[in-house]
């Protein structure tokens, strides 16, 4: 087949890279000996087209430094081009987000098929004034419905939306690879561990969406009653100054026990998992969360906000969950994880339950099942 992606963002973007991104390069990568593969990628400064990790990419868009700017001339070229060049492809995938209003829906030339991540609702009216929020809110809400074949990360992002009868609607999850299953895990004994305990939470530094301000304020009261115990917060993103000033106006005490490392991957993203005590994921709203999945595969336990989005990790026995953006909740359930993990062995328990569940969940399963659906895409539009 030959596939275009419309993917708004990539390895090297000036704005970072997320689960988006990554689900891409784990699915593509698998799949580019088989297919013809082009992803039509968000431009920024300094894009050029060309392979990538064996990928075509080609940028479209304003090479700015303005996200706003940025995301509105990648919807306008992107479409152009999908309007001008798509015959040229067996099949289209369109990366959903609101922000990127691209009016696909209509499109017939060719097969296409919208991936859905998750949901945000009326989360946008906390994080945007009314004048952001609002046509986010809508776009959200009613151009999902306007497509034929949609593909779903989870059930829970799926059960989000009223889907018309005739939709070509599927659910194919997030993976974590086969090379985090194959190490024993790391039990970080509080006692024996042979360097300080650390929490630690990888992803996006965004601060609303991802509840890193929870997490601090959860941390804050956490290091009063075990102030051996670190946090180390690893990623990058637009908020990185934002998350600088809000570390200066914590206590000495608990800042100094805070390290930000930047942007992991490969063995050193595998170690801070391994050697973590346990990961935490507060966010406000979720896909599912591919680093829950991956410390699930490490044999970690988890903690994580309350939505349906990562309940999945507390039905299979890996974590417990907290009220979301309840500082004080997130608090009493890490609490309550070191302190049981101390006299009950909860965190090891866990973290055998955990990664049996998710050996499940390879991106090569994951990667087979999405190919099949794009084939199965266009054997029906024929």
């Amino acid at each position: 087949m030959k596939i275009l992606h419309l993917l708004y963002e990539s390895k090297g973007d000036y704005f970072g890279i997320g689960g988006v991104g990554i689900r891409a390069y784990e699915i593509y990568g698998r799949l580019r000996q088989r297919h013809d593969i082009t992803l039509l990628c968000r431009s920024y400064p300094g894009a050029v087209d060309g392979l990538i990790e064996g990928l075509r990419h080609i940028f479209v868009g304003a090479q700015s430094k303005n996200f706003l700017k940025a995301l509105l001339s990648y919807a306008y070229h992107a479409s152009l081009y999908v309007r001008r060049h798509g015959r040229e492809y067996d099949v289209i995938v369109e990366e959903f987000s609101p922000a990127v209003p691209m009016f696909l829906g209509s499109y017939r030339d060719r097969p296409l098929v919208l991936q859905v991540q998750g949901h945000t609702g009326k989360q946008y009216f906390d994080k945007y004034s009314m004048f952001y929020a609002a046509p986010l809110y809508l776009m959200e809400k009613y151009r999902v419905i306007a497509y034929r074949n949609v593909i779903f990360v989870s059930e829970a992002a799926k059960a989000r939306y009223r889907l018309k009868n005739n939709c070509n609607a599927t659910v194919i999850s997030n993976g974590i690879s086969e090379s985090l299953l194959e190490d024993a895990p790391e039990c970080c004994n509080l006692s024996t561990s042979h360097q300080p305990p650390y929490i630690l939470y990888l992803g996006r530094i965004d601060i609303h969406h991802k509840g890193l301000d929870v997490l601090l304020g959860g941390y804050e009261g956490l290091c009063s009653v075990f102030p051996e115990i670190g946090l180390i917060i690893a990623g990058n993103g637009r908020d990185m100054g934002k998350l600088t000033s809000m570390l200066k106006d914590l206590p000495d005490t608990v800042r100094n026990n805070i390290q930000c490392t930047g942007w992991v991957d490969g063995q050193r993203k595998a170690a801070l998992l391994k050697d973590a005590l346990f990961v935490v994921a507060p966010s406000r709203y979720e896909t599912q969360n591919i680093v829950v999945l991956e410390a699930l595969a490490c044999g970690k336990a988890v903690v994580v906000s309350g939505i349906p989005e990562l309940q999945y990790a507390v039905n299979c026995g890996a974590g417990l969950s907290f009220v979301s953006e309840n500082t004080r909740a997130l608090t009493a359930a890490m609490q309550q994880l070191i302190t049981e993990g101390r006299s009950k062995g909860l965190i090891e328990e866990m973290g055998v339950k955990g990664r049996q569940w998710v050996s499940d969940y390879t991106w090569d399963r994951v990667a087979s099942a999405y190919e099949k659906y794009l084939h199965d895409s266009v054997q029906l539009s024929l």
